[in-house]
C-alpha cells in the first residue's frame, strides 16, 4: 500500500516494502523497486503498484465425476508475483495518483484466471472417475492432481506470477447423492447393528439357556442330595428303630426271664409253703390218727368253742356226762404213764 502527500507542486510518495513500485514519465519507467519513497511531479506521471506477498484465494465451485454426479469443491490458493515489471505489463495496477488507490480490480483478475486454471484442472481430474471412487480417495489425489497441472502450465509464469500451492478443503456431493451414498453404507451399518442385535440376543437367550440348564442342574442336585438325605434319614431312623426295637426284645426278653425266674421262685416258694404245711397237716393228721376218739371229741369240742360268740345253755346227760369222764381218765392214765416214762 503507498502513501501519496500532496502539495501545492510537487506529490510525495512513500511505498511499504511488501509493495513494488514502477514509476514512468513520460512513458518511460524511471523508477523500479520495493519499498520506494520519492517525489513526482503528477503532470505527465504514472506510477504502478504491485503486492509482492503471498495472498490467499478462497474457491468453491461444483463439478461433474465421470458419471455425471455433482460434487462441490472448496478450497484455497497461494499466490505471489515473482516478475512485477512482466505482470504490470499484463495488467493495469496504475494507482491514482492522488488517492493511491488502483484505478480498476487487477486482483480480481488474477483471481479469475487462478481460479479457472484450477476449475479446469480440477475438471480434468474429476472427469476420470466415478464419483463413489473420488469420494472413496478423498480430496488428497485431486490437490496432487491440481498442483501438478497448474505447475505444468506456463500461464502464470507467462505473467509474472507463481503458484505457492492449491489446498483442498472438502470435495462433497449433493444432498440427495449424499443420501444416495450414505443409504448402502446405512443399511451395510444397520444391517451390522441388526445382526450385532441379534448376536447380543442370541447370546443373552444362551447365557439364559446356562444358567436355567446351571439352576436345573443346582435343582437336580439339591433334589439328588435331599433324597440321598432322606434315604439316609430313613436308614438312620430305620437302624435307630431296629436298634430301638432291638434293645426292647432284650429289654423284654431279660423282663420275661426275670419273670420266669421269679415265677420259678413264687413257684418254688409256694411249693416250699404248700410242701410245709401239707408236711404239718401230715404230722398234724398222724398225731390225731394215734388219738382216741374222746381226745379228737374233746379237741373239736374245743374248737367248736373257739367259734361261738356266746352259749346261751347246754344240757349234759349222764350218759354223756360217764363217757366224759372216762375220757379224762384215760387221759390222765396216760399222761400219767409218760410222766413215769420219763
Amino acid at each position: 500500500m503507498v502513501q501519496i502527500k500532496t502539495y501545492p507542486i510537487v506529490h510525495r510518495l512513500r511505498a511499504d516494502a511488501s509493495t513494488h513500485i514502477q514509476y514512468f514519465r513520460k512513458g518511460r519507467r524511471v523508477l523500479s523497486g520495493r519499498g520506494l519513497a520519492f517525489w513526482f511531479m503528477p503532470d505527465g506521471a504514472s506510477i504502478i503498484e504491485t503486492p509482492m506477498d503471498d495472498r490467499e484465494l478462497p474457491f468453491v465451485f461444483k463439478a461433474q465425476s465421470a458419471d455425471f454426479q455433482d460434487l462441490t469443491v472448496q478450497g484455497t490458493i497461494v499466490w505471489r508475483v515473482v516478475d512485477p515489471e512482466v505482470l504490470g505489463q499484463r495488467i493495469d495496477f496504475t494507482i491514482d495518483l492522488g488517492l493511491g488507490l488502483h484505478n480498476g480490480e487487477p486482483i480480481d483478475q488474477i483471481n479469475n484466471v487462478l481460479i479457472s486454471l484450477v476449475r479446469q484442472s480440477a475438471y480434468g481430474y474429476l472427469n476420470q472417475f466415478g464419483v463413489r471412487q473420488i469420494l472413496e480417495a478423498g480430496v488428497a489425489p485431486m490437490q496432487a492432481a491440481v498442483n501438478t497441472a497448474i505447475g505444468e502450465d506456463v500461464t502464470l509464469q507467462d505473467m509474472g506470477l507463481e503458484l505457492v500451492g492449491v489446498s483442498m478443503a472438502n470435495l462433497a456431493p449433493s444432498s440427495e447423492l449424499e443420501r444416495a451414498l450414505q443409504a448402502p453404507t446405512f443399511e451395510s451399518l444397520q444391517q451390522q447393528a441388526d445382526e450385532a442385535t441379534f448376536a447380543r440376543r442370541a447370546l443373552a437367550v444362551d447365557k439364559e439357556r446356562a444358567i436355567a440348564e446351571n439352576e436345573l442342574n443346582n435343582q437336580i442336585e439339591l433334589t439328588t442330595r435331599q433324597q440321598e438325605l432322606i434315604a439316609r434319614e430313613g436308614a438312620n431312623a430305620r437302624s435307630e428303630a431296629e436298634a430301638k426295637a432291638e434293645a426292647r426284645g432284650i429289654e423284654a426278653d431279660a423282663e420275661a426271664a426275670a419273670k420266669v425266674v421269679g415265677a420259678e421262685a413264687e413257684a418254688n416258694r409256694i411249693r416250699a409253703v404248700d410242701q410245709a404245711r401239707a408236711d404239718m397237716e401230715q404230722a398234724r393228721m398222724d398225731v390225731y390218727a394215734t388219738l382216741s376218739p374222746t381226745v379228737l371229741l374233746a379237741m373239736a369240742a374245743q374248737e367248736f368253742a373257739t367259734k361261738l360268740d356266746r352259749i346261751d345253755s347246754i344240757t349234759v346227760t349222764p350218759d354223756m356226762l360217764s363217757g366224759a369222764l372216762a375220757q379224762v381218765r384215760n387221759v390222765f392214765d396216760v399222761d400219767t404213764q409218760a410222766k413215769e416214762v420219763e
